[in-house]
């Protein structure tokens, strides 16, 4: 198995820094148009008119060169939503553009590779699963930093963790997404984002305590007049 934790000690240089650049221009296609699996290195060398002892020359195989294309992909993604968040307007405001720019970036700029991070993300065994780990963590970290300071400022609710607020927006992101590559069908991305977060948004506001005591109270009334009915 590759070891991708260590990178390989690669030549240094304005021309060794530019074949990396080509190489992984190259796998990123190559990647989103045969998959994980199809993929591989003599492949890449054909298209950039290589030898494959070039490729090994600055990563160790296909499986780093894999995780570096979604680590550099991911950056691409976390670049454009922290530059254009709209701060200053309010949490639910905030949600709709990271949906939006989400289900646009993987849609139409990244279809292919959306379909490779979301098959190879769930896979067992020998492949990319327990690589995308640390790189879906560095990938989802805006969304929880727009949730933590949501929190903070008493936007949002309190009583859960987090993370499940986060598998509750990236949840239905991903069934969206899993359905348009799979039907290979057209999405309309503005209204998808405004109507996920318009059923999204009620689940996560702050719970009334004395609304939710209210409602225990008429639920305890409401059951002890159907069992004096009963009676």
């Amino acid at each position: 198995m590759e070891d991708v934790t260590s990178p390989r000690r690669v030549p240094a240089g304005a021309k060794a820094e530019q074949r990396i650049r080509d190489i992984l221009r190259v796998s990123r296609e190559v990647f989103a148009e045969l998959g994980y699996e199809r993929t591989t290195t003599t492949e890449i060398a054909q298209r950039l008119g290589i030898s494959e002892g070039t490729v090994f020359t600055y990563f160790h195989g296909k499986r780093e060169l894999c995780a570096r294309v979604i680590e550099d992909w991911y950056d691409e993604i976390i670049s454009t939503v922290e530059q254009g968040m709209p701060h200053g307007q309010s949490t639910k405001v905030q949600l709709e553009f990271y949906v939006r720019t989400h289900l646009r970036l993987f849609l139409i700029q990244g279809t292919g590779l959306c379909a490779l991070v979301l098959s190879e993300g769930r896979a067992k065994g020998p492949g990319l699963g327990e690589v995308f780990v640390p790189l879906q963590r560095r990938y989802t970290a805006p969304l929880m930093d727009l949730l933590a300071r949501a929190r903070d400022n008493g936007e949002i609710r309190d009583d859960l963790p987090l993370s499940l607020l986060r598998s509750a927006i990236l949840g239905p992101m991903e069934h969206i997404l899993w359905d348009a590559i799979a039907r290979q069908r057209q999405v309309d991305i503005e209204k998808t984002a405004r109507d996920m977060v318009a059923l999204l948004w009620p689940a996560l506001l702050p719970v009334d305590v004395e609304v939710e005591k209210l409602r225990a109270f008429y639920g305890e009334v409401g059951a002890a007049l159907r069992r004096a009915g009963n009676g």
